[in-house]
């Protein structure tokens, strides 16, 4: 591919970067993301990459790129790559497994959720650097008063609702701490069901 704007005969040329050194979210040490992009590798040209690590249920969160189309390859584990089309409004959920892809067409909103433990994604944009707008950001960025109002929704509920997100962009869902109070409520509630018997 043929790139105009870098001098191939500059000495700053990189032809290698080590995606492991190059996070862009890491949820624990099994559900992380890496990247790479022209401003890693500067004769990359107009492609860039996402290397995804998910453990089972896991979810790399509702989002879209405005500046890009995104393949999402099945490298190892298996998952479901959900979208929305936005002439119809409907989902699609399509289960991928080692060796096979989802195309998500620019601009619609998607999400990716691991099948399996140990599933291993890379998704790949035709732009240097695809732009992110993830849903935990229109959730937490948009004001409570205006999510309230147009959706009929009352606001102080809409506010505990929303406080386990603490107006941070999540990425990789759920959080360890929901994981964690849902494995002890599972506790809680097989306990209880053992006492009731």
């Amino acid at each position: 591919m043929y790139t105009s704007y870098i001098d191939y005969t500059a000495p700053n040329v990189q032809y290698f970067a080590d995606l492991n050194k190059k996070r862009l979210n890491t949820r624990n040490s099994k559900n992380y993301i890496n990247r790479l992009g022209r401003d890693v590798l500067n004769t990359l040209g107009k492609v860039s990459l996402l290397d995804i690590f998910l453990t089972k249920e896991r979810v790399v969160e509702p989002h879209y790129h405005q500046n890009a189309s995104e393949l999402v390859y099945c490298i190892s584990g298996s998952a479901v790559v959900s979208l929305i089309n936005p002439f119809n409004n409907e989902v699609t959920n399509i289960s991928i497994k080692s060796g096979q892809l989802a195309n998500i067409p620019q601009g619609w909103w998607h999400w990716e959720t691991a099948s399996e433990d140990n599933t291993h994604l890379l998704a790949i944009f035709d732009a240097p650097y695809p732009e992110y707008i993830f849903g935990s950001d229109i959730l937490t960025k948009t004001p409570i008063e205006v999510l309230a109002h147009t959706y009929c929704l009352d606001a102080e509920k809409l506010k505990q609702a929303l406080k386990p997100l603490h107006g941070e962009t999540i990425v990789i869902g759920p959080t360890d701490n929901c994981i964690a109070q849902k494995k002890h409520q599972g506790r809680t509630a097989s306990t209880m069901n053992c006492s009731n018997k």
